[in-house]
């Protein structure tokens, strides 16, 4: 059973959340935080496999959120449950490592395949936010998320290793999937990050939609 840290700033969508995720036997919700600035001691306190974090919260949002994890030095897979309003929100969570991004409109099936996919070291995009992150990627001009005008060509093996993280596959589900060790399938994510001249999974995957690389 995968352990979560619950962060939302409305009790009541906490309270649902909760509900649901007991229901579905897989998920147990570990702690609660109302906003960020307690997420860093909860995340030292009950050591949880995946933090679901709301962007928009009162006293510390998503973002300065994330950016605190990231300056205790707590590797934690975050992902995003938000009603997209704010893109600039979503595209600044990619830079400060968010690992997946759902809608709060989502079937608890598909949350509860996300969770798992984080804790066990995928990603997870839900196909109506990566489209309308590329949306933003493409009108963002320079600065942190600027597309690199050529590429360093990817092998067939790696392509389908990326489709296979696209599609918030763990390096020990892809490992599986291509009769591989985990060793091995994570040093080809390392040489598909540095071909794609990215610094994480998310931004490889974004890339490669826009480019086309995958489907």
């Amino acid at each position: 059973m995968h352990k979560v840290l619950l962060v939302d700033d409305q009790k009541l969508i906490r309270d649902g959340i909760k509900s649901l995720l007991a229901i579905s036997g897989k998920v147990e919700v570990v702690g609660e935080c109302a906003d960020g600035s307690t997420v860093v001691d909860a995340c030292r306190q009950l050591q949880p496999d995946v933090v679901l974090l709301d962007l928009s919260m009162p006293v510390m949002n998503g973002v300065q959120t994330l950016a605190s994890l990231q300056q205790a030095a707590i590797d934690i897979p975050v992902l995003i449950l938000t009603t997209f309003d704010e893109h600039e929100l979503v595209l600044k969570s990619i830079s400060c490592g968010a690992r997946g991004f759902l809608l709060k409109d989502v079937s608890l099936e598909t949350l509860v395949q996300a969770i798992a996919s984080l804790a066990e070291g995928g990603s997870w995009f839900a196909p109506n936010i990566t489209d309308r992150l590329l949306g933003s990627v493409r009108g963002h001009a320079g600065g942190d998320f600027a597309m690199p005008a050529e590429l360093e060509k990817l092998s067939d093996k790696e392509l389908e290793i990326l489709q296979l993280m696209a599609a918030g596959y763990s390096n020990k589900e892809i490992a599986n999937a291509l009769y591989k060790s985990e060793g091995t399938v994570k040093n080809q994510c390392s040489a598909i990050l540095a071909k794609l001249g990215v610094r994480d999974r998310t931004r490889a995957v974004l890339l490669a939609l826009e480019r086309g690389l995958i489907s």
